[in-house]
């Protein structure tokens, strides 16, 4: 089965693993730091903070950015639910607006001055236009958890040059992995302490005549990435540019190959933008059909996302007047084909030949 998805881990990653199986630090220490550090480099931010996963580093956002009771964050239907649920945990209402569906990406039209914040999420990698927005929220968090290695005409995805934090994801299928792990990147020094705190039990470790004192300040989690995961992070960072050329060039064949086909093909990059694509997802009149058909050739093909608004946690979501309709749309027909950096030749004219065969 060729999945639609797979880490490329290296041998020069399992020795700098094993060097830190072999030292004195396997939780939070010096690896951690350095993996930050050279994450805020590459993207170009002041500060960035390393979380258990993205959906840890959602929360640490939400609450960070002072989400609480009474607040209604706004984020796309066409998302993994943790893009909505990372409000329910501050207390914060969720709330959604249609997807754009030229881009798939939310419609940044549709932002007005009643949204006072807003989680866009960058879907597949393809960053969302931020400078589009007709007003500026009082609260962005980019959900980038696709979109690490993107660039828009601002520069890297994740310079919070238009929000305020971004928010990455090192899932296996991401474009690095840490087995599991996220990011949060900023450039407020004051939300940077925020979510160190928050992700290590609201500790603070102010000096005081008692070297040994600590105080829990404020409610926290064990959210902590340990320096096993930083460590492969750091040696993936080092090929990360090579993983998105080598998904825009599979993203390239898929596009010659199937432009005859009666399919849709996923939205390009505008221009002055580089598209992660950590989904190529094509969108098909039959896809129960197609679907099967693929699996049934051992493509290992994903459908993303069943929409937020059609999930049971999303009862509560105060729908408008006909409903999505642009997100349902677009979920009715979508497949993930396989694209990943280790995806080779044979094996993507092999995905080609099974698309053609399952229509």
């Amino acid at each position: 089965m060729i999945p639609y998805g797979r880490q490329q881990v290296t041998q020069a990653d399992i020795d700098v693993v094993s060097a830190v199986l072999a030292g004195d630090w396997l939780t939070t220490g010096p690896y951690v730091t350095a993996f930050e550090e050279q994450v805020a480099e590459y993207v170009g931010a002041r500060y960035a903070v390393a979380f258990s996963s993205a959906t840890a580093a959602l929360h640490g956002a939400a609450h960070a950015a002072g989400l609480q009771a009474g607040d209604v964050v706004y984020t796309s239907p066409l998302t993994f639910i943790a893009s909505a649920n990372c409000a329910r945990y501050v207390g914060a209402q969720p709330a959604l607006i249609d997807i754009d569906p030229q881009t798939l990406n939310i419609d940044v039209s549709r932002v007005d001055e009643s949204v006072q914040a807003l989680i866009p999420v960058h879907y597949a990698g393809l960053p969302v236009e931020l400078d589009k927005l007709p007003t500026r929220p009082r609260v962005i968090i980019e959900d980038a958890s696709h979109a690490l290695g993107a660039h828009t005409p601002d520069g890297p995805v994740g310079n919070c040059a238009r929000s305020d934090m971004c928010v990455f994801s090192f899932h296996p299928v991401k474009p690095l992995t840490t087995g599991e792990g996220g990011m949060v990147t900023t450039n407020d020094s004051k939300l940077a302490q925020a979510l160190r705190a928050f992700r290590s039990h609201g500790i603070d470790r102010t000096p005081t005549d008692d070297p040994w004192y600590y105080d829990a300040a404020e409610l926290g989690y064990n959210y902590r990435l340990t320096d096993i995961q930083a460590a492969l992070g750091s040696s993936q960072l080092s090929r990360l540019d090579s993983f998105i050329e080598r998904r825009n060039e599979i993203a390239t064949t898929y596009r010659d190959a199937l432009a005859d086909l009666p399919i849709t093909l996923p939205p390009a990059a505008p221009e002055g933008y580089t598209h992660g694509y950590h989904l190529f997802a094509i969108h098909v009149a039959n896809r129960g059909d197609v679907f099967r058909g693929l699996r049934d050739r051992g493509i290992g093909v994903q459908v993303h996302y069943v929409p937020v608004h059609h999930h049971g946690v999303s009862r509560d979501l105060v729908m408008p007047e006909g409903g999505y309709p642009a997100s349902d749309a677009a979920y009715d027909g979508l497949i993930s084909l396989p694209i990943f950096p280790g995806l080779s030749e044979i094996d993507q004219a092999g995905v080609i030949a099974a698309v053609r065969a399952s229509l």
